[in-house]
């Protein structure tokens, strides 16, 4: 990979939030621009970062190694991250990969026949309180939604050709799926503002005063 001369721009937006002597405080933000632009980190593209960042390769590797959000391979079109760290596994989360192994025939970090979904087993996606959540390819957690089988199969009729049939047990109490989780609007900073905008509306202050919020 030789790097365009749109990607070294947006490496330098990047680069310049930060003091010159800590240009390799970028790194991470780098290595998602590549995967935005070629869909995954490949060995020749850690040695191009780390040749823009004046670091050693095996600084970036370990980065892209460490953080699962990058990955080093080829992925399906559609990247199905699965939590199952506690607060997930607690809530199911792993019953749910379990679901969507099954469904698709395909373990983690494998990608369908057809090309057309990568299962990963993901870290945190900062949704704690929605758990056990699932997040489609990497944007941003307001992809997260809540992973009841009953949503999961609701995604499944949104991407696949054809619809995952038979029974579908529901794990949780499944909630309305919101438009954001297709990153068409929203964010997880817009979805906390709701919530504080709701416990404002809720506290005897606020229902004292004669001026509430529209």
């Amino acid at each position: 990979m030789s790097l365009s001369e749109q990607t070294r721009a947006r490496f330098a937006k990047e680069v310049a939030k930060y003091p010159a002597e800590q240009a390799q405080s970028a790194v991470m933000a780098c290595l998602a621009i590549v995967q935005q632009e070629q869909g995954f980190v490949s060995t020749d593209a850690e040695r191009d970062v780390a040749a823009y960042l004046g670091m050693a390769p095996m600084a970036v590797h370990e980065v892209t190694t460490f953080y699962n959000m990058y990955s080093q391979h080829e992925c399906g079109k559609y990247k199905l991250n699965v939590c199952t760290n506690l607060p997930c596994a607690l809530r199911d989360g792993t019953k749910a990969g379990e679901y969507i192994k099954a469904k698709l025939g395909v373990d983690y970090n494998e990608t369908t026949a057809d090309g057309l979904f990568t299962l990963k087993e993901s870290e945190c996606q900062g949704a704690c309180g929605d758990a056990p959540v699932l997040m489609v390819n990497d944007a941003a957690a307001r992809a997260a939604i809540r992973a009841t089988i009953a949503n999961i199969a609701a995604i499944a009729n949104r991407l696949m050709p054809t619809a995952m049939d038979g029974e579908l047990p529901i794990l949780n109490e499944p909630v309305r799926m919101s438009q954001s989780w297709a990153m068409s609007k929203g964010t997880g900073h817009d979805r906390q503002g709701r919530r504080a905008k709701r416990l404002r509306k809720a506290s005897p202050e606020h229902k004292a005063s004669p001026e509430h919020d529209e």
